[in-house]
């Protein structure tokens, strides 16, 4: 009876999967099309090349399968009739189910007419097509067939020959080789602009001379790249002061009589273009309005500053702002490339909340242009008040009070002042660490200047402004029962961007200093214990240069696979012990205001990849490696410079900054609180693979492997030493989460048990076969939950 059931169960469930268990009466479910080219005159691989392209033109697109069913079809019925707009069963129809695709919104001479119209698009001429449907019970099918022909190919291709402007312009943008299908030299094109100027910025070359048509001879004609080619010769004609051009004004006639299966194209400029799209113009008057509002008073003051005019200004910013942002001269030829640099630089600026930029034909003699550009600036100061929560997976929790004043233009040059003020406290309500609280306040001032400062002359061409930045912080931290330590942090150097891509940040020097107070007896007696405590209360002089290089191509969300690459170098009184002739294995240190200075080179890179399965769906990987080393005037690197592993970022199925180093296990300690561990060489990997489950809630399965290890052996800490058994040496964590995706805000819930331990004895450290979920005393030794803030990577 109950077999019965479970059978009955089964084939109602396949059924509903089907998709044939409700049906309107009459209908029948279309179940797809397929397209079949029958032609020999074509090779074996172009049929199979067209026949995919054909397949995805036909719609509509049939219910999905999934292991021969319609998953989503039985979801929709189950649900049934839904009479409420919200609700789980509405839920169920609309979002986890989809509807019938019926045989009825099939179109057959639709599609047919559509294979047939992309076929002679990409030169098969003389292409026949047929449509036809199949019913199976009810269901239905659509069939197609489609005899191409041989393809049409490019025999040659003929530009304007005349000597007007527009005709010798367009002729440049194609590019020798395609002057040549011809059977002359048109001439050599030279595109290297003069600079003149600040605002050329060493003068570029914008790129025409390098560029190639995309009608090229003995290439199958193609409509596609037809309409490319127009777009191109229009952008590469925007560039050259055709300022009025349009890609609508060019025809490309196609002749297909010259030759068997051949087609001469005759690239024209049509006769009802505009006179004024052939002309070439230069630009003459630049127009600026700083402080522009829609009720502009007529009667606002006018000044003069070398080519430009600036309107209403009233002292607000200097005129040099504007001549090093935008890239126009008066009597620059116009291009769009300048046109856009110069739009960029201005909303990049950060100090106006509208940008607007317009060009008007000039009262004057000759072919030009007045550039005007209309800024609205934000207010000018602003105050932000945040408060954050908090929590991580050593069992902190805690909250913390920012506040944040700034000025966008503090010394009229778009300059930018901030200070932010904060206090926080972090409490661990349970563990070792209990009563061990955390308490933090201090403050820091910044202060960007929108260019370059230095006693060189340096320069940037590109969209973005290049920054300098100077910052100046101070922090009080109180570790409870145990010390207080105070940090001041000053840096000065320089952020900028070669384009949306590539990223630069160099500080001529970044200073840390860091001072111990009120150490107490209790820290005393464990440093005593676990000698590596006290580099954690020795006074610090850190100062040196840093670099970092970034190259990010995750802002293209179009893309299947996207990359992000970070690579940045740690120095520190690298020059100071070259002069100094610093050694530590002399048996003293040199000394910088009665404190020894730090000296150590520290690298790390960063690599993360996204691969997309789909809209909601895919696989984001991340590989992290590091390393640091002490020489000189230290032999060990500063804590604050050192390498952490786990946590709700790194390695989730470790409690933070608990890993390592190498097979070292703190928890056999038996000190009264559980320290940071830290290390000189760090390797992690994470992968997670996240889709979506429903509207903002986001689900993710995740592995995370690493550790960090000591260049030098500690007695204190056995195995800790990096050594060629490093991989012996790895972690390795796996887990679930949740990611509640606001747009404003991602809360993230992630639950990780690890399946290797490093400070177990080799040959022991995978524990898959120690995993038991029914286990209370497995699930409190190794399973882990992390609340966060944002996504881990």
């Amino acid at each position: 009876m109950i077999r019965n059931v479970f059978y009955s169960i089964i084939v109602a469930l396949f059924v509903a999967g089907c998709g044939t268990g409700k049906l309107p009466e009459g209908e029948l479910l279309y179940t797809g099309g397929t397209v079949k080219v029958t032609d020999t005159s074509i090779t074996k691989k172009q049929r199979r090349a067209l026949q995919t392209k054909l397949k995805d033109i036909i719609r509509p697109v049939p219910n999905k399968k999934f292991l021969g069913l319609r998953p989503k079809l039985f979801f929709y019925n189950l649900a049934g009739d839904v009479k409420k707009e919200k609700g789980f069963r509405h839920w169920l129809k609309y979002s986890l189910g989809e509807a019938p695709v019926l045989f009825s919104k099939v179109d057959l001479e639709y599609n047919r007419s559509l294979l047939q119209n992309f076929s002679e698009n990409n030169g098969y001429f003389n292409t026949r097509t047929s449509a036809d449907s199949t019913r199976h019970g009810n269901r239905a099918t659509a069939e197609y067939k489609v005899i191409p022909g041989k393809q049409y190919k490019i025999k040659s291709v003929q530009f304007p020959t005349d000597s007007s402007d527009i005709g010798k312009a367009v002729r440049r943008t194609f590019g020798r080789t395609a002057q040549k299908s011809q059977g002359r030299e048109v001439g050599k094109v030279r595109e290297a602009r003069k600079g003149k100027g600040k605002r050329k910025s060493g003068g570029r070359i914008s790129g025409a001379g390098r560029a190639r048509s995309l009608l090229k001879v003995g290439d199958p004609y193609s409509l596609d790249a037809i309409k490319l080619e127009r777009e191109r010769i229009d952008t590469r004609l925007k560039e050259r002061g055709f300022y009025y051009f349009n890609e609508d004004y060019i025809k490309v006639q196609v002749d297909s009589t010259v030759g068997k299966y051949e087609v001469d194209l005759i690239v024209k400029i049509k006769d009802e273009a505009p006179a004024k799209s052939k002309i070439p113009y230069k630009i003459n008057n630049i127009i600026i309005y700083p402080n522009y509002a829609l009720n502009q008073d007529s009667l606002t003051k006018i000044e003069q500053y070398k080519d430009l005019t600036i309107v209403g200004n009233d002292g607000l910013f200097k005129p040099r702002v504007w001549d090093r942002t935008l890239y126009f001269q008066k009597g620059d030829l116009y291009n769009r490339t300048d046109h856009n640099l110069s739009l960029n630089r201005l909303v990049n600026l950060g100090t106006f909340k509208f940008v607007k930029n317009q060009f008007k034909e000039a009262d004057t003699l000759g072919n030009y242009l007045d550039a005007y550009y209309y800024l609205t600036p934000l207010p000018k100061k602003s105050i932000r008040l945040e408060v954050l929560a908090k929590t991580n997976s050593a069992n902190y929790t805690g909250s913390e009070l920012k506040v944040n004043w700034s000025n966008r233009n503090t010394f009229h040059g778009a300059e930018l002042l901030a200070i932010s003020a904060f206090g926080g406290v972090e409490v661990q309500l349970g563990g070792k660490n209990n009563g061990f609280n955390v308490y933090r306040f201090g403050g820091e001032a910044s202060l960007t200047w929108p260019r370059f400062i230095s006693p060189f002359r340096l320069k940037s061409s590109s969209g973005f402004v290049p920054r300098t930045n100077a910052t100046i912080g101070y922090e009080f931290q109180n570790r409870q029962k145990l010390y207080s330590l105070q940090t001041l942090k000053a840096s000065f150097g320089y952020s900028w961007k070669e384009n949306v891509r590539k990223e630069h940040m160099l500080n001529i020097t970044e200073i840390t200093f860091a001072s111990p107070e009120n150490v107490t007896d209790l820290y005393q007696s464990q440093v005593l214990e676990n000698p590596s405590l006290q580099n954690i209360i020795e006074k610090q002089l850190i100062f040196g240069p840093t670099y970092y290089y970034t190259y990010n191509t995750e802002m293209r969300k179009n893309r299947k696979n996207t990359f992000y690459f970070k690579a940045g170098i740690d120095l520190s009184g690298n020059l100071t012990g070259l002069i100094t002739d610093a050694d530590i294995k002399k048996g003293d240190t040199i000394k910088v205001f009665d404190i020894p200075f730090s000296q150590f080179a520290k690298a790390q890179i960063e690599f993360k990849h996204t691969y997309k399965f789909s809209q909601s769906g895919m696989l984001k990987s991340r590989i992290i490696i590091g390393g640091a080393y002490a020489y000189g005037n230290s032999d060990k690197i500063p804590f604050v410079k050192q390498f952490f592993i786990g946590g709700t970022n790194s390695l989730r199925a470790f409690r933070s900054r608990s890993l390592g180093p190498g097979s070292y296990n703190a928890a056999l300690e038996d000190g009264l609180f559980i320290p940071d561990q830290s290390g000189d060489v760090k390797l992690e990997f994470n992968t997670e693979f996240r889709n979506n489950i429903y509207k903002f809630i986001h689900g993710a399965l995740f592995m995370d492997a690493g550790n960090i290890w000591l260049v030098n052996k500690d007695e204190n800490k056995p195995g800790s030493q990096f050594t060629k058994n490093f991989m012996r040496e790895i972690a390795v964590g796996v887990g679930a989460g949740l990611r509640f995706d606001f747009n404003f805000l991602v809360l993230r819930t992630d639950l990780a048990f690890p399946i290797r331990k490093p400070f177990l004895p080799d040959g022991q450290r995978w524990v898959i076969d120690d995993i038991n979920f029914g286990s209370g005393s497995w699930r409190k030794d190794n399973l882990l939950f992390n609340l966060a803030i944002g996504y881990p990577f």
